[in-house]
């Protein structure tokens, strides 16, 4: 943990605003829920949190299946980074953040289908090796809680059938958060 020296009053709702530069360098938007931990010594700490990392577990389970029904790489992540990759080097993908374009298309709640080989939107940023060519919003209770993507192979164009597989895998997720 290390100190950022700005220090913020508690009003008398009991409220404190977390500053602009914390928000935007952490992802942290309007309505996003933050975890409390609290420690012994009076260390309160806020996490970012994630409702589909609680199944991370499952997650890479799912990724797993899904990468062997189609043959590709296949990742699953929150709202800001990866949690799961099945048939793709890990250590690229997992824990990095969610590349911008993805996030676009996640918390427009559509989905995206890459129909030429030179549309598909890189998964990570600062890392164009790995790209996405159908990206399936995982949705629970209105809000989009993360992402489905099968990567893309070799120039593949993606079709109906990729884009169910994405679409059913990101729908069960969502209903297993209810």
């Amino acid at each position: 943990m290390k100190a950022t020296g700005i220090v913020r009053r508690i009003d008398d709702l009991g409220r404190i605003v977390i500053p602009k530069e914390i928000r935007r360098t952490m992802r942290i938007r309007e309505g996003d829920p933050l975890e409390i931990y609290t420690e012994s010594d009076g260390t309160v700490i806020f996490k970012k949190y994630s409702p589909i990392g609680e199944l991370s577990e499952f997650a890479v389970q799912y990724a797993e299946s899904l990468a062997k029904t189609t043959g590709l790489a296949c990742c699953i992540s929150d709202t800001d980074t990866i949690i799961a990759v099945s048939g793709a080097p890990k250590k690229e993908l997992a824990d990095k953040k969610l590349s911008s374009d993805a996030e676009k298309i996640m918390h427009g709640k559509t989905g995206f289908v890459a129909t030429k080989s030179d549309n598909n939107i890189a998964v990570v940023d600062g890392n164009d090796n790995y790209k996405a060519g159908v990206i399936a919003p995982i949705v629970f209770d209105g809000d989009s809680i993360g992402t489905v993507m099968i990567l893309s192979s070799n120039g593949k164009v993606f079709g109906e059938a990729e884009s169910k597989l994405a679409e059913v895998a990101a729908g069960f997720l969502g209903k297993t958060m209810e």
